[in-house]
């Protein structure tokens, strides 16, 4: 039963991590009219240095796709950590109302790296 809920949930971050790493290259979402200033300044600036929006999209794609298969879950976790971590700096520093969401995102992933913990241990062994 725990496996199956450990699923369900890797699926749909997955597909959220997905949905969000396409959108950086095709910009379908709209963006919200109440979006802070300071978010939405933010998200000019990472526009105008070009770079970076694909490169994270293409840690989420990669990171979501990872995430969604039993044997590759640990590895999606690692891959998208750096970007979970950027996106709950990003809610403390500018969006704190979606806060309970980068939460439920964290426990997932925590769970998913607990779960994985013994294939991480050869990385860290000497």
């Amino acid at each position: 039963m725990k496996s199956k809920i450990l699923f369900v949930l890797c699926l749909l971050t997955g597909l959220l991590f997905i949905n969000s790493g396409f959108d950086k290259f095709f910009h379908y979402m709209p963006v919200p009219k109440e979006m802070p200033k300071k978010a939405v300044k933010a998200g000019m600036a990472f526009m105008t240095i070009g770079w970076i929006l694909p490169l994270t999209g293409f840690a989420e794609i990669i990171g979501g796709l990872l995430l969604i298969f039993k044997k590759t879950r640990g590895l999606g976790a690692i891959v998208i950590l750096p970007v979970l971590t950027g996106i709950v700096l990003a809610n403390i520093s500018m969006a704190t109302f979606a806060l309970p969401i980068a939460a439920v995102i964290i426990a997932i992933i925590a769970w998913v790296i607990v779960e994985n913990w013994r294939k991480y241990l050869p990385m860290i062994s000497e």
